[in-house]
């Protein structure tokens, strides 16, 4: 008899359920989906479950932009890029905190992944030009053609619908199933009405993503960001880290977050860092800047929250509003009435309701900057390109906390590994369930590492999911052993 026994979010099984999937992913973001596209292309019969009713997570909350070098479209644009190069900008930007294998890795498969899922897949990617994002030294950033997550998911939901790939929404994995060795062998899952059922698989792959919406953890590990507006998936409840802890994994970087400096505010809309990287600045509510802008916009979110009132205000002018146009979300932003508009220093100080003299004062400095080429005492370099004219714009806006970036560590198979150093039977994990790249902190976030775990080692982790599979139903290494 097959009588389980239930261990801190793990099932102690005697023998795996009768119903049996090859490969089975938790979560239907990008690293999930695209972890079930290369499961399913290496032969392997796939089943993803999500929690949702539809398939969104994190991914449709962000712009849906993935990095990658020596990409056809970077050719075509001019742009001579490589891994090693793009390796040395993300441990430039996380001081050489993050394991250089994997970075190395991400970098290496990256150009061929996208243009698998743009061949293969049919997603249509293209490349972001006119500025650089924080710490990029090259033009890398890549994405479908309204820079919108949510349509980079909707690509991805129906290659894998083309595929054959199924997904169970409002399924909620509550356990794994592990035999007694602590061999993962399966799942349970609830359903909405509370009804249960195990489904047993040859290999696993934990897309949940990270512990952003669980507020108890957020204090405990990332305490300046206690508070603050979670722009996440609310379902990024740290599943993951739990399931882990209890099969004895290595977890690492559990302090390292990406945040970001500029969602609108009361409007809740995710407004592009180009703006900030074509000669805008942010001032608070005194009309007074705080920062160097062009750091990043991941330790940007702290550094707003810190404003008074935990609020700041984007200042541009007409030249980066029309580029910034180019993005649906800034579109949504300002057709809610999120964008205001003046002609004058004065009138836009009114309309910000901030003090005028200390925005004309701010905006001269800036402008006396731009026209030599001066850095200011926050360490900004400005530009005569980027001066900032007449007529001018301006956007509230806060900090908030998009989504964590530590995690279980993973090999270059995406394997999970333990505390011993070796890798857990039949365990996979990418994307936000897995240690990012990020470093320890906010400031190591380098604009894209979301998404560049997610989509790499998603690729990665499916496909060592089917390896495994397809070895152990061809009885290769014996029945349930790796």
């Amino acid at each position: 008899m097959n009588t389980p026994t239930l261990l801190q979010g793990l099932i102690v099984v005697a023998t795996p359920p009768e119903t049996m999937v090859s490969v089975v992913v938790v979560g239907a973001g990008a690293c999930g989906l695209v972890a079930a596209l290369a499961a399913r292309d290496a032969g392997a019969d796939v089943l993803v479950l999500e929690r949702d009713a539809v398939p969104r997570g994190s991914t449709a909350l962000s712009s849906g932009l993935i990095p990658a070098a020596g990409t056809r479209w970077q050719v075509q644009a001019g742009v001579l890029d490589t891994p090693e190069l793009m390796a040395a900008d993300i441990q430039n930007k996380n001081h050489q905190e993050a394991d250089t294998q994997i970075v190395d890795w991400l970098c290496a498969r990256s150009a061929r992944t996208l243009h698998w899922l743009s061949d293969q897949h049919g997603v249509p990617f293209g490349l972001v030009t006119g500025f650089l994002y924080p710490g990029h030294s090259l033009l890398r950033m890549h994405g479908t053609p309204r820079r919108t997550g949510d349509e980079l998911m909707g690509a991805l939901t129906n290659a894998a619908e083309r595929v054959g790939v199924d997904i169970i929404c409002q399924a909620t994995v509550s356990a794994l199933l592990v035999t007694a060795d602590r061999r993962v062998c399966g799942i349970e899952l609830k359903r909405p009405d509370g009804t249960t059922e195990q489904i047993g698989c040859e290999a696993l792959v934990l897309a949940s993503s990270g512990f952003g919406g669980n507020a108890e953890l957020v204090e405990q590990y990332m305490p300046a960001m206690k508070g603050a507006v979670y722009y996440g998936h609310a379902g990024n409840q740290g599943d993951a880290l739990k399931w882990g802890a209890a099969l004895d994994a290595q977890v690492s970087d559990i302090g390292a977050y990406q945040g970001h400096g500029s969602l609108a505010w009361p409007h809740q809309t995710l407004i592009t860092w180009s703006v900030m990287m074509m000669g805008g600045v942010q001032v608070n509510r005194l009309g007074m800047r705080f920062s160097n802008e062009h750091e990043g916009y991941s330790e940007q979110a702290r550094r707003v929250i810190a404003q008074p009132d935990g609020v700041a205000w984007n200042v541009f002018d007409e030249r980066v509003h029309e580029a910034a146009m180019g993005f649906e979300d800034y579109r949504q932003a300002q057709a809610s009435g999120a964008v205001v508009q003046a002609q004058t220093i004065e009138a836009l100080a009114q309309a910000m309701a901030v003090p005028s003299a200390n925005l004309n004062e701010t905006l001269t400095e800036v402008t006396a900057l731009s026209q030599c080429g001066g850095t200011d005492g926050f360490g900004r370099t400005f530009n005569v390109q980027d001066q900032l004219k007449p007529s001018y714009r301006a956007i509230r806006v806060t900090g908030a906390l998009f989504h964590t970036q530590g995690g279980l560590v993973v090999d270059q198979e995406a394997r999970v590994i333990g505390q011993n150093g070796q890798p857990l039977r039949g365990l996979y994990a990418g994307g936000g369930a897995a240690r990012g790249v990020s470093g320890s902190g906010d400031s190591g976030y380098l604009s894209g590492n979301g998404l560049l775990a997610a989509v790499m080692l998603g690729a990665t982790a499916g496909e060592s999911a089917a390896a495994q599979a397809l070895r152990s139903s061809n009885g290769a290494l014996g029945p349930m052993s790796d």
